[in-house]
Formats: C-alpha cells, sequence, structure tokens
C-alpha cells in the first residue's frame, strides 16, 4: 500500500511538473523580443500587408493572453474572455494534435524537424551512452576495489581530466587527429551515399559516428567512475561487509552479494538521468562534428532566432528529462524499499 501511494505522489508530481513546463515554455520565448514579422519588417521589399500576413500566418497577430491588453488589475477577469482568440489557447491546442507550430527559417513543421533530428541524436548517444556506463562502471569497480594504488591513482587522474574537460575543446583536438587518419570530419553522411547500397550507406553512417562517439564517451565515462567508485567504498566500509569476509566469503562473493546492488543505488539516478540526454544530444559535439542532431538543432536556432524550434526543442528535452527522474524514482524504490515507506 505505501508502495502504491509512493507511486501515485509521483505520478501527480510528474504531471504537475510537466504542467508547469509547459506554461513556462510558452510564456518564455514570448518575452523575447523579436518575431519573423518585426525582424523582416526592416526589408524594404515588404509591403505592410505581407508584414501583416506574416504576423497572420504564425498567430502573431492574436494577444499572448487577453489580459495582457490592459495593465488594470480590476480587469482581471478579461483573461478568461474568448480564451480561443489568444495565442497560449492555440499553443495548447496544437500540441493536444501534436502539432508545434512553423519554423520561422525553413517554414516548416516543428514536429517534422524534431523528429528527424532526435532520431539522429539517439543514433549518436544510445550506443555511446551505453558503452560509457559499462566501461564507467566496472573502471569504478576497479578502482574502488584497489583503493590507495597505482591502478586507483590513475583511473582517478584520467576520470578528472575527462570530466572536467570541455567537450568542444576535446571534440576539436580529436577532429585534428582524426583528419591524419583520413576518417570523417562532420556530418551524418557522405554526399552521394543515399545512391549507394544499404549496407555501404549503413557504413558510411558508422564512419561518421566513430569520432563524435568516441568522444562521447570519454566525455561522459568519466562521471561514471567517480561515481560508481565513491558509492562502492562507502559500501565496502560498512559492518555487514566485514562480517562478511569474516565468515569466509571470497572477494568475488562479497563484492557481487552485498556490495555491488548497494553500491548500486546512486547510480540509478545518474544513469537515469544521463539517459534523459538521449533524447537531449550534447550541443556541443554536435555542434563540433556538424551532426545533424537535436543539439545542433539548438544551436542553428539560436543563432537564426528561429522561436518555435528552440521552444518545441526545449518542451521535449523537459519532458524527458521528467520522465528520466519519475522512471528513476520508481526503480530507487524497487531497490531499497525504504524510499516508498517513508
Amino acid at each position: 500500500m505505501k508502495r502504491l501511494e509512493h507511486i501515485l505522489k509521483k505520478i501527480f508530481w510528474a504531471i504537475a511538473t510537466i504542467l508547469v513546463v509547459l506554461v513556462f515554455n510558452f510564456f518564455l520565448f514570448r518575452i523575447l523580443p523579436g518575431d519573423p514579422a518585426t525582424m523582416n519588417s526592416k526589408d524594404s521589399r515588404l509591403t505592410p500587408n505581407t508584414v501583416k500576413a506574416l504576423q497572420t500566418l504564425y498567430g502573431l497577430d492574436k494577444p499572448v493572453i487577453n489580459c495582457f491588453e490592459s495593465l488594470n488589475p480590476l480587469k482581471f477577469g478579461s483573461c478568461f474572455v474568448n480564451p480561443a482568440e489568444t495565442q497560449f489557447y492555440l499553443y495548447l491546442k496544437n500540441l493536444s494534435t501534436g502539432e508545434m507550430g512553423i519554423s520561422f527559417y525553413t517554414r516548416k513543421p516543428v514536429a517534422d524537424i524534431l523528429k528527424t533530428r532526435i532520431i539522429n541524436t539517439v543514433i549518436l548517444v544510445t550506443p555511446s551512452q551505453i558503452i560509457a556506463m559499462i566501461l564507467g562502471i566496472i573502471l569504478g569497480i576497479i578502482s574502488a576495489w584497489k583503493s590507495h594504488t597505482a591502478i586507483d591513482a590513475g583511473t582517478l587522474v584520467f576520470s578528472l581530466a575527462t570530466w572536467s574537460m570541455p567537450s568542444f575543446w576535446f571534440g576539436i583536438m580529436l577532429l585534428i587527429i582524426a583528419s591524419k587518419y583520413g576518417a570523417p570530419l562532420g556530418g551524418m553522411t557522405s554526399p552521394g551515399s543515399s545512391f549507394l547500397p544499404l549496407a555501404d550507406q549503413i557504413k558510411d553512417v558508422i564512419k561518421h559516428l566513430i569520432v563524435p562517439s568516441i568522444t562521447y564517451v570519454i566525455m561522459t565515462g568519466g562521471q561514471y567512475v567517480m561515481i560508481m567508485r565513491s558509492s562502492l567504498l562507502n559500501v565496502l566500509s560498512e559492518d555487514y561487509i566485514l562480517t562478511g569476509i569474516a565468515k569466509g566469503l571470497s572477494n568475488s562473493q562479497v563484492l557481487r552479494r552485498h556490495g555491488l546492488k548497494n553500491a548500486m543505488l546512486p547510480m540509478v539516478t545518474m544513469i537515469a538521468t544521463n539517459l534523459a540526454f538521449v533524447v537531449a544530444g550534447t550541443i556541443q559535439i554536435e555542434t563540433v562534428f556538424s551532426y545533424p542532431g537535436i543539439g545542433s538543432a539548438i544551436y542553428e536556432s539560436v543563432s537564426t532566432r528561429d522561436f518555435p524550434v528552440l521552444q518545441g526543442a526545449f518542451l521535449v528535452i523537459a519532458v524527458a528529462v521528467i520522465f528520466a527522474n519519475f522512471f528513476a524514482d520508481l526503480t530507487y524504490s524497487f531497490l531499497d524499499p525504504r524510499v516508498s515507506v517513508d
């Protein structure tokens, strides 16, 4: 019963957070200066009728919400008059049908742009995240088990260096090295690769993924090593570990039966949060390697002030992080029943 209440409470707060994000995401980009009509109105070739047509196309001819029409607090009730004539209503209505508006820059539906970019990011980040997670956990276990040795010191230095290193700088260094060996230096495919057989197309994509994937694995793996090492060291100092050793259990039995399960608890939150970045992507890495993912889409949208794409991307990322944390809380409660009792 306690566990069910815990799950329902987490579901409620996840939904409430999404609703807050929806509202915040809408108003954040409405308070920023500039829209396609006003930005282009300085062009002498645009007539007033054309500017009005652009405003109508993007729904900018409607008020944000009706109470913005007057600053008189006595007229606050006007906020709820004719809500269908406001941008906020159209925003919620379009989201309910999966529409996120039209890009100011490309004139394409935002949902179509983000769908393609998210798929590209998932192709890059998913295998990289899995490899970084496995290597980080293994190195963290070895470092903790061999603490205060040369192996532990070397692992710590490497992990701290990679964790603190700017990803864009490290990506540029790998680009310089990869250029000497003829590796692809940017993009996701080579020009004309779409005319090749399917097997050759897959090989071409894999070649383009090698360098950015190595960058992502090295930059992300360090944090897994540090968290796993710290967590396992805390567990290994507990009394029940010493009791297990005193009973004659081998090192592998102590580590497998008593150490890893408890040491993995802090890792659950980090793994779930990082898995959310499978959707979010990495802006710096994708920008350095000109990779057409959602991270580079955010960078390009900032450069062109394409607010609809930014709004849609931020919403997708926020929802992904909320769901990742939700599943992390559920997993944590199953691994540690004390969480659902509190």
